[in-house]
Order: structure tokens, then sequence, then C-alpha cells
């Protein structure tokens, strides 16, 4: 229950349960209830919540050599540094170049020159990474011997956005945010959103050991969950079905959930990958897909979501608010 509606259901509950008088003036039939301040019983029944982080997510920026996804993606950074509060640091969930599953090192080394040249000129704000499908080098390249090269698939993203590994985590003011890899080869051909053995246990063993107050924010690439990942294509199949592919959303939701929910203090889920912006609550979980910065690879809005990016106030009591700037 958000804040909100918490005091909304307090309100009523303490009307609901008021003593009640009747008056020599009045029958007994009609009560006259006590009333209480509403000022008042807020202040003594919820202690004002704090602001502890602001963030904003820049998802799906899709940067190339090109005027328009360069003046775009600086657009976006300017407005995200001149945000009043101001942010503490910028969550980038994936797919920061166009595309470098199959073009050329000579083309990938261009796109990576353009985004880390934007982000050193329009950005003063820590930036946060996790990797994009579109980020890999090589996985669907028609050149043979790229698999021997040393920057061949994560490992060149790894190594332009500075991360630890394909996958981490840290701790920011009570909060705990754990950076998925959701983005798996399929050799038969594609990739396929799901976390590795080594990563599962990984994430178990993150989830365990996180104390029980540090309230919990999981970032991938590729949702999760999400109700945008069967709406992708814009149409049903012909039997009337929604069709979300496994690349659309994690195909090892089932067992995600059941580790999730030994863990009520993970309240979050971010993600993009879709280009488009929901909302689904389960079980407890709020999972927020948040669109993308380039809208339909920077031509315009992308199913009626524009190009946009989410800001995200995290909270001392672990609830959480997300407003879109459509930059």
């Amino acid at each position: 229950m958000n804040r909100r509606n918490f005091i909304a259901h307090t309100l009523l509950s303490a009307a609901a349960t008021s003593s009640v008088t009747t008056t020599s003036a009045m029958p007994a039939t009609t009560p006259s209830v006590v009333t209480t301040d509403a000022s008042t019983l807020m202040s003594e029944s919820v202690p004002p919540k704090k602001r502890v982080l602001r963030i904003a997510h820049l998802t799906d920026i899709h940067v190339k050599p090109d005027k328009t996804a360069e003046e775009g993606m600086a657009r976006a950074l300017k407005s995200a540094n001149s945000l009043n509060p101001k942010a503490d640091f910028i969550i980038n969930s994936g797919d920061c170049i166009m595309d470098a599953l199959e073009k050329t090192k000579e083309e990938t080394e261009a796109q990576w020159k353009v985004y880390k040249s934007i982000l050193k000129a329009e950005n003063t704000l820590p930036v946060v990474h996790a990797i994009g499908n579109h980020d890999i080098w090589g996985w669907f390249s028609k050149f043979n011997g790229l698999q021997t090269e040393k920057l061949y698939g994560k490992q060149w993203a790894i190594e332009e956005l500075g991360l630890p590994k394909r996958y981490y985590s840290f701790e920011r003011a009570g909060w705990k945010f754990i950076i998925l890899d959701s983005v798996q080869l399929n050799q038969a051909g594609g990739y396929i959103a799901y976390l590795d053995v080594e990563q599962y246990a990984w994430l178990e063993n993150e989830l365990k050991t996180c104390a029980p107050n540090k309230h919990i924010c999981i970032v991938s690439h590729i949702p999760i969950l999400s109700m945008c990942s069967g709406l992708f294509y814009g149409k049903h199949e012909p039997n009337g079905d929604l069709l979300t592919k496994r690349n659309l959303m994690h195909t090892d939701f089932f067992k995600l959930k059941n580790l999730f929910k030994n863990f009520p203090n993970i309240r979050l889920c971010l993600s993009g990958h879709i280009h488009m912006q929901d909302e689904v609550k389960y079980l407890g979980i709020t999972y927020y897909c948040n669109g993308a910065v380039c809208g339909a690879w920077w031509k315009g809005a992308f199913q009626d979501f524009p190009p946009a990016y989410a800001v995200i106030d995290y909270y001392d009591d672990g609830s959480f608010d997300r407003y879109f700037v459509n930059y």
C-alpha cells in the first residue's frame, strides 16, 4: 500500500472506529461522530517519510554517428542534469549504442566513441550501467573469426562502460541496487532473456546476505515481468493470442518469482528494452518498464510512447515515486 492509500485507509478506519455519542437533542438512532482534525491524525499516525535518493533512469539511448541521435542524447543528458531537486546518479539499463550485434569492429568502435564523447560533454552525474542486447559485439555477425577477438561478446561493453563484471551490486542510502545481465546467447540463433546458472546463484546469495532492513531495487535490461512485452508487436496472433517472445521478457520469471517471494524487502524492478512504459504490481513488487530515450530509434514515438526518461525518488521507508520527462 503506498503512502497516499495508507493515509486514506487510516482516515477511513479512524472514522469507522471512533466512539459515537448521542445527545438529548437528537434521537438515539442519529449518532454524532466524534471527529479528529485530519492534519493532527496524519502527523500522529504516519511519520513523514524522507526522500533519500533521486535517480534518472535513461534506457535505450541507441546512439550512433547521426545528427538526430547525437543531439537527442545530448538533450536527454542536459535535462537529466538539470533536474530540481538534482539527481544523485543516472541508471542506464542498456542499449547505449544503436547496435553492435552484427556490426564490424570499426562501426562498433565509432558508436562507442560517440556515446562516450556525448556522455563526457553533457553529463556530470555518476552513471550506473547494465548491458543491453545491442551493446554486445559480434553475436549476429556474418564475419568469421570474431569469437577469438578479445572484445567479442559482452567484453567490449564491460570495458567501455567500466563495469566490475557483467552483473554487480552496490548500496546507497539504505537501498541495495542489484544490476543484472539478462541477455544470454541462444546457440540456435538470437538471444534469450534469463539468468545463467552462475548469475542466479550469485543473485540468490546477494538476496540472502542483504540485511532485511535494506530496501532492494533490481535493474535488468530486459523486463523480468512486463505487460508491454506482449504488446510490442502491436497485434494479436492469428488465433487471438498475444505474443511474448523469449527475448522480450525473462523466460525464468517463475523461477525468479519463487525466489523473490522469500525477500519482502525487494521493492522495485527496473527495465527498458521494450521502448514502452508500463507498471506491473505483482506479489508486493513493482515492475517498471521505463520506455526509451530514443523512442522509436530516433524516429519519433514508438506505439504512442515518445522519447523520454524516468525519474524515480526513493524514500527511507522503502516507498518510491516515478515520473516521466519527455525531454
